[in-house]
């Protein structure tokens, strides 16, 4: 399917989300269109009947009334569109944001790793906006196009077949126009958006980097890389404005000629008494309401494009692909034994990052896996999170396939734990309940959530807060320090525990009283679980039960810490290569 038709689909598929909305409003500004033809009927009827009849105002005044009428209505119907265009712009909306998240959610974290915050932010909120201009504007320009021309043309034929002769030639025209000029100004308009997505991107990096750009003084040059963007997307607005302009202007160009040809043959016949007044002046009033629509539906034409545009940045992000899964909802059962049995995982670049892993880790075990960086131990972890579906090879629990069970039941059963968890905006409660195992008025279980506090070593520092549990914190963790925001996220591992651990060394980065206060809640944590560590420390190694070393997608050693370092192979020579207070690996730096 080419991009041109996966855009369509996307549009049509939005579209029909509205319901009833959008047929309703293109249908009210259809019939506000066709008032129009009325009030010229009605004002000719008026002008005759005072011009050469003499009649006075109150032979007139039901006319006046029903054009009154009339522009009432149009008026009306007018607000009527622009309120049912508004309610099926937000639906649409609100159906490409829940498609973009949901679609964002199953691709993964990993497979939007090379995705750049700003990129996303553009496409999730900038392109969803943009697409809001076909359905408020483009449409309801286009809609009297397909009615009032025909219908114009049906009237003014037998009336005056030379005035519907010149209408009807010159209708090609427009659009013919509009479909050469489109082609250049839709370039521009995908240009424009491409910058977008660049800008978007630098800013938000130099924003979340400016503690950084500050340190190494290189905030100015910063500056003056996204000032430059800024003025490349400058210069594409204003490319994007000038073929839009332009061809609205030569589309007012051909109406206002062809308007005045068809006065002009119309006073002549008036002159010579081939056409009587109130015909020709029905005619001429009609001649303007022909070319109006066409007129604005020129004028609208950019808003269509820039809709596209957008619609095209959506549809290439919905088109990743994402990881295959079961459509079998089976629960995933007690297990005794996860079983990775020849594992490969290979890239959209072509870079293999596990090549033929095999590992048992038995239940209850703490295993600790070390290497290099590129060793594969993300991409271990990812796998086991569900975020990626091997090559080949699989994965089991006992001797039953996992992508035969339910994922959605198996992360469920996962708890992991990062270096730096992300803490969303909201009350501290919230942001450890994370929705899950709520009471019946939708908050977190107050026994369950104080339990987990105490377990994290978190109830000192959360009782300092102003509020307690109900403390409002920032988006990231906004107002807690490194050590608070651990001790957060581990308090979220407590509240709901799966029976699967996997620790990225959560002790990474923090003071020795809040390593030492996290590693006894980590001892607690792996009571009657099964614990999975990426250790970049010394102590956390000799803590686990066994010790996997990976190297290019591989296990190259397996066993306790003594009997690794007796061996004398990597293990042995990244321990003995240990640095400074002796506590972190050589080469485990992820």
């Amino acid at each position: 399917m080419t991009k041109t038709a996966d855009t369509s689909s996307l549009i049509r598929t939005a579209g029909r989300t509205a319901g009833r909305l959008m047929p309703l409003a293109l249908t009210a500004r259809a019939v506000q269109g066709l008032t129009g033809l009325a009030a010229a009927w009605i004002m000719a009827d008026i002008i005759t009947m005072v011009v050469f009849a003499r009649a006075d105002l109150a032979a007139c005044q039901s006319r006046i009334a029903a054009l009154a009428g009339l522009f009432l209505l149009r008026l009306v119907l007018g607000q009527l569109t622009e309120h049912l265009t508004l309610r099926a712009g937000s639906a649409i909306r609100r159906h490409l944001f829940a498609r973009l998240l949901d679609h964002a959610l199953r691709l993964g974290p990993v497979r939007l790793a090379d995705t750049s915050p700003g990129e996303m932010a553009a496409v999730h909120l900038d392109a969803v906006a943009g697409t809001e201009a076909y359905w408020r504007r483009w449409l309801p320009a286009r809609a009297p196009v397909m009615v009032l021309p025909p219908v114009i043309l049906a009237i003014t034929l037998p009336l005056d077949w030379q005035t519907a002769g010149i209408l009807a030639l010159s209708l090609p025209l427009m659009p013919l126009f509009l479909i050469l000029a489109g082609k250049a100004a839709q370039k521009a308009n995908q240009r424009q958006w491409a910058t977008l997505l660049r800008l978007g991107g630098h800013l938000l990096e130099a924003l979340r980097g400016l503690p950084d750009l500050k340190v190494l003084r290189a905030s100015q040059r910063m500056v003056e890389a996204v000032g430059a963007m800024a003025e490349a997307y400058r210069r594409d607005t204003m490319s994007v404005l000038r073929k839009a302009f332009l061809s609205a202007l030569v589309l007012e160009f051909f109406a206002s000629v062809s308007v005045a040809l068809v006065a002009v043959l119309i006073g002549f016949r008036l002159l010579d008494g081939s056409l009587d007044f109130h015909t020709g002046f029905f005619l001429l009033l009609l001649a303007p309401e022909f070319y109006t629509p066409l007129r604005l539906m020129g004028t609208q034409r950019h808003a269509r494009m820039e809709a596209t545009a957008a619609a095209e940045k959506i549809s290439a992000f919905l088109a990743r692909p994402v990881p295959e899964v079961s459509a079998v909802a089976t629960p995933v059962p007690a297990w005794q034994t996860l079983r990775l049995e020849n594992v490969t995982v290979r890239y959209g670049s072509g870079r293999t990052a596990l090549n033929g892993l095999s590992l048992t880790i038995r239940a209850g075990e703490h295993v600790a896996i070390v290497g290099e960086s590129g060793a594969g131990k993300t991409t271990l972890f990812g796998l086991l999170c569900g975020f990626i579906t091997p090559d080949s090879g699989g994965i089991f629990l006992d001797d039953q396939p996992l992508s035969s069970l339910s994922l959605t039941d198996w992360r469920q059963q996962v708890t992991h734990l990062a270096q730096r968890s992300h803490l969303p905006h909201g009350t501290v409660a919230d942001a450890i309940a994370m929705g899950r195992a709520l009471t019946a008025s939708g908050a977190p279980d107050p026994a369950r959530l104080h339990a987990a506090i105490h377990d994290a070593e978190a109830e000192a520092f959360i009782a300092r807060l102003p509020h307690g549990v109900q403390t409002v914190i920032g988006d990231g963790g906004h107002g807690l320090s490194g050590g608070e925001a651990q001790r957060m996220a581990l308090a979220r591992a407590f509240y709901a525990p799966g029976p699967l651990v996997l620790c990225d060394e959560p002790t990474a980065h923090l003071d020795p009283a809040t390593e030492q206060a996290i590693t006894l809640a980590l001892h607690r944590l792996r009571q009657g679980r099964t614990m999975l560590t990426i250790a970049h420390r010394l102590s956390t190694v000799r803590d686990a039960d066994r010790i996997v070393v990976l190297s290019a997608g591989q296990v190259i050693e397996d066993g306790p810490h003594e009997a690794l370092l007796a061996q004398g192979g990597t293990y042995a020579r990244m321990v003995a290569t240990r640095k400074g207070e002796q506590t972190t690996l050589k080469g485990e730096q992820k």
